[in-house]
């Protein structure tokens, strides 16, 4: 009995197809290899704060005493006042009219010429800042006379600002054009450059006003 027990068994095996028996194989050795790269790995995977943190370099110990905490607070405070002292210079050279720093539209004798002519006249449209304050408070203040009052003399005064800005547009072209005839001066640039400078207060004009109100610019 027992030797038909293991015929039957042999005969059972037997019949099982070879694909099946590869395919045991294949998933047994993927099944091992998967588990040889999660044992090799043996660790989480990093987070990307980590991640960076790693490829910016090394950070910095934390101090161990109170000496170390006041040096390296002086250290930081000592480059903070040097990029704040780099910026008042920078600004003081900008103010000055240094071509070195100042921003590309600003640059050249030129551009200088023309910011001397505007910053030598009396303009009107020296008033549109203070201009937009009078109109914000026609707006707030809930009288309908001073409204209406209000808005007519501030359209008024923009419509003279406007024509004063054309006008002196083409003033500051014909000079700069005389002036440097080698020069390629665009009219609607130089004439935009005249006007949003006569619009802003003098004092805040960068850079700064190297000649008087009222003065005769050659």
């Amino acid at each position: 009995m027992k030797f038909l027990r293991r015929g039957t068994a042999s005969s059972e095996s037997a019949d099982v197809p070879a694909s099946d028996a590869t395919e045991d194989r294949e998933s047994v050795v993927v099944g091992e290899r998967v588990r040889s790269q999660t044992a090799g790995k043996g660790r989480p995977t990093p987070s990307r704060r980590d991640a960076e943190g790693k490829k910016r370099g090394p950070v910095a110990p934390a101090p161990k005493t109170q000496r170390e905490a006041i040096k390296r607070a002086r250290s930081l405070r000592g480059t903070k006042d040097d990029r704040r002292q780099a910026a008042a210079d920078r600004r003081k050279r900008m103010m000055a009219g240094d071509d070195a720093v100042l921003m590309p539209r600003d640059r050249g004798p030129a551009r200088a010429y023309a910011r001397d002519l505007v910053d030598g006249r009396r303009n009107l449209m020296g008033l549109f800042m203070p201009l937009a304050v009078v109109i914000f408070v026609t707006v707030v203040v809930p009288v309908p006379a001073v409204q209406t009052a209000g808005s007519l003399v501030c359209l008024v005064m923009l419509v003279m600002m406007a024509l004063e800005g054309v006008m002196l547009g083409r003033y500051v072209v014909t000079r700069v054009r005389s002036k440097f005839p080698d020069e390629q001066v665009g009219g609607l640039s130089y004439g935009w450059y005249a006007f949003t400078r006569a619009t802003q207060i003098r004092k805040l004009r960068m850079p700064a006003p190297r000649v008087a109100r009222g003065t005769a610019v050659d």
